[in-house]
């Protein structure tokens, strides 16, 4: 039984299916499966139930997962130690960023990153918050850009910035005249992203509204991106509001973007794990971003 021996197990266990699991591997499927075989024979136990379609793992296979997933943690930090020996200014950062967020600060991140630090790169992850956590327990990432605190005692967050919200009308909307809106104001016909979406909570917060519920018309539509709800705000079925750093690329919709008189608002965090090895790299990543947003966004 090898390291790669493991990396099959895990990859086994997160697709449940061979030819999946190859393939992210980057093996062929009789290769996979031939070493799994091996593995349970050196054990001596049953560690797959195999189907035509499907894998799952037996009560042991699970067990043994679990420190198979220890050991290549193990061997991540080993490699990570001695890449940060040689260079922590040199190598990727496996970054998760939430969707919201992602095309409206990346872009202004990603470039001036390489030109101050030529060695440093990013492995980006677009997912939703609690994804991108569970990412971060399991060392399949480095750090993540969150809007909401993770709640995660094994995980050390430091605030980067804050970013104002605007409200987004139809041009014709009644309140479009005005030069702020009151979030309380759209609280009836508020549209939000699907659930799973830090920012669907906090507009429904801000503008109160149905004691923090989607409700009637706005209700029944799940809008999976800023760029589809900002469609649906232009077509006239509600209002909702979007991140400051969003604003330059929505606003050349059929919209009104106006300020909140309320001064809504989220916190950017960039979340690590406390044992990362390269705390130098993270800490120019910082000074990237904050640099990258200082004229849109408060610097904390």
């Amino acid at each position: 039984m090898n390291i790669r021996d493991l990396i099959y197990l895990d990859a086994l266990a997160e697709h449940r299916h061979f030819g999946r699991a190859a393939e992210a591997c980057e093996v062929s499927q009789p290769t996979l499966s031939s070493q799994i075989r091996k593995m349970e024979e050196e054990l001596g136990v049953k560690l797959l139930e195999r189907t035509n379609k499907r894998v799952e793992m037996t009560p042991v296979g699970l067990r043994i997962l679990g420190h198979a997933r220890s050991a290549l943690h193990c061997v991540d930090s080993i490699r990570e130690q001695a890449r940060a020996a040689r260079d922590p200014l040199v190598g990727p950062i496996r970054l998760g960023v939430i969707p919201t967020l992602a095309p409206y600060l990346m872009p202004h991140v990603l470039k001036p990153l390489r030109e101050a630090y030529p060695g440093l790169t990013i492995d980006l992850w677009e997912d939703q918050t609690q994804a991108l956590i569970e990412s971060l327990r399991n060392h399949k990432l480095d750090a993540a850009l969150l809007a909401t605190k993770s709640g995660a005692p094994e995980i050390t967050e430091i605030s980067l910035f804050v970013e104002p919200l605007f409200a987004a009308l139809p041009n014709m909307h009644r309140l479009a005249k005005r030069n702020r809106i009151h979030e309380e104001d759209l609280a009836d016909e508020l549209l939000v992203l699907a659930e799973g979406h830090c920012l669907a909570n906090q507009a429904l917060t801000a503008c109160g509204s149905k004691h923090g519920r989607r409700s009637g018309l706005q209700g029944s539509m799940q809008a999976a991106t800023l760029d589809t709800l900002v469609n649906l705000v232009a077509a006239g079925y509600g209002a909702t509001l979007i991140p400051s750093l969003a604003v330059d690329s929505l606003k050349r919709r059929d919209i009104a973007v106006r300020q909140l008189a309320g001064h809504s608002s989220r916190t950017i965090r960039l979340a690590s794990r406390p044992g990362y090895p390269r705390p130098q790299a993270l800490r120019a990543l910082e000074k990237v971003i904050r640099k990258a947003v200082g004229t849109k966004c408060q610097i904390t």
